[in-house]
């Protein structure tokens, strides 16, 4: 073989490489070979056969590689992508190699190729940056850097590896100086954007762990904070960014009250983000009032100041108060105890009795065999006296479900018989503290939500799950 300190050995091993292509195509490169591919990659980036050394790259990154144990394939893996960004269209080159090593299917056919490509992207960020001196000075050397924060953000254009690449960076796995360079922060910022903007919850639950509000180690919704950031970004943009984080998980996560109580240390960043008139923050901030999340008076007075800060908050907080006065009201002037629907009502005549009568003293109401869909529960939330709540064969579905679970406490008693409700939110339950019965007959119920709802509600007494998946 060619010595490795000959001054000829570059253009040797070009040469060999592009008559090897083809045996290169059908075999895995041993960590030898692996070795002298990335230093001909690392030593003539311009000049190497790129096409000649994709196939054992790709073969890298979709096989089940330790790269712990087999530190020369991920430095192939690396030193390939900087040799392809080196060329004058090297994002075009990078994009490209993504989007092959992904595949035209609508899910790659290759499981360990997304946390194999992401793993070698933090990798070549924190060996850049770790250590860097603060504040960031941006600096020529690093230009050969962002491309792999370029990788992070063109995986995170397809919606199977957005799920892969926000698992691998939660919490968050890089160093402070890479997150202090404002390019590699815009970069981040965009795939933190696409993880919110997703309404899966395998996706934007990546941005906050069960801790969502713990210094160490952070997660994205710590990070991007606008009043104590850990990225260098703009603040009115880290505003837009933190509120839609904030707005998937509330209009997601069944736990909203516990997860409020979580954020509770972070209510600076709720009133700056509701003073740029982010509705997601505005609605927290509301139900951190209505909650009484929001621990003592100076804070509450906090929040009403931000709230009477904007118009759009101003409309907030107005509706509020209505809210909670037509509670109370309710409350005083009593009415009925017992209460049912004929088989015709709809969602308006849920609210048209509500708006016309007394309920504050209604403990049982049946809506079953009605036409309510889960458009109603805004109504009944407004019944704070309810023990009773009979859904049967109704259209009432999981949006509504996770309301009612929030905000009726006092339920003893739920049939959801022939309902379209799910595990989404038949699992928003377990904060009902006082459910006694509970009636889940044929619904899409699976026998793992169940398992779950039996342990965090031991005092269920009856239930019904006959023709569900847990039967």
């Amino acid at each position: 073989m060619q010595r490795l300190d000959s001054p000829d050995w570059e253009e040797w091993a070009e040469q060999a490489t592009s008559v090897a292509a083809p045996l290169l195509a059908e075999r895995c490169a041993s960590g030898e070979l692996c070795a002298l591919l990335a230093r001909l990659c690392r030593r003539r980036p311009r000049a190497a056969p790129l096409p000649a050394l994709a196939p054992p790259v790709r073969r890298v990154l979709t096989r089940n590689v330790d790269f712990a144990r087999a530190p020369d394939a991920r430095r192939l893996v690396r030193d390939y992508i900087s040799a392809l960004s080196a060329h004058n269209s090297g994002a075009a080159l990078v994009r490209r190699f993504v989007e092959v090593t992904h595949g035209g299917r609508a899910t790659c056919p290759h499981p360990r190729a997304a946390p194999n490509l992401a793993a070698v992207a933090l990798a070549a960020l924190d060996d850049h940056y770790r250590g860097t001196d603060l504040p960031h000075v941006c600096d020529d050397d690093e230009e050969q850097v962002l491309c792999f924060a370029d990788i992070l953000v063109y995986m995170s254009e397809y919606e199977d590896w957005l799920v892969v690449v926000g698992a691998v960076l939660q919490p968050v796995p890089m160093c402070a100086g890479a997150m202090a360079c404002p390019r590699v922060a815009r970069r981040v910022c965009r795939v933190l954007a696409a993880l919110a903007r997703d309404p899966r919850c395998a996706a934007h639950a990546c941005v906050a762990p069960c801790r969502a509000a713990r210094p160490s180690p952070p997660s994205w919704l710590r990070a991007a904070a606008p009043t104590d950031p850990l990225l260098t970004y703009p603040t009115h943009q880290l505003c837009q960014l933190w509120g839609d984080m904030l707005g998937s998980l509330l209009h997601c996560c069944s736990r909203r009250k516990s997860f409020l109580q979580s954020m509770s240390k972070q209510l600076p960043d709720f009133v700056l983000v509701a003073l740029n008139e982010h509705p997601a923050a505005l609605e927290a901030l509301c139900l951190m009032l209505e909650w009484e999340v929001a621990n003592g008076e100076q804070s509450q007075l906090e929040i009403i100041a931000a709230l009477q800060g904007t118009e759009l908050g101003m409309k907030y907080y107005r509706d509020l108060c209505d809210r909670q006065q037509s509670l109370q009201r309710l409350q005083a002037e009593g009415g009925p105890r017992r209460l049912a629907l004929p088989v015709r009502a709809t969602d308006a005549d849920v609210e048209a009795l509500l708006e016309a009568g007394a309920l504050g003293n209604l403990e049982c109401l049946s809506l079953a065999f009605t036409s309510v869909t889960s458009a109603c529960a805004h109504h009944l939330i407004k019944l704070p006296s309810l023990r009773y709540l009979n859904l049967w064969a109704t259209k009432f579905g999981d949006s509504g479900l996770e309301l009612i679970a929030e905000h009726l406490p006092r339920l003893q008693v739920l049939n959801l018989c022939e309902t379209p409700v799910s595990d989404k939110g038949i699992e928003a339950l377990s904060g009902l503290s006082n459910l006694r019965r509970l009636n889940l007959n044929s619904t899409k119920l699976s026998a793992e939500a169940f398992e779950t709802l039996r342990r965090r509600l031991p005092q269920l007494q009856e239930y019904d799950i006959r023709y569900t998946e847990a039967w």
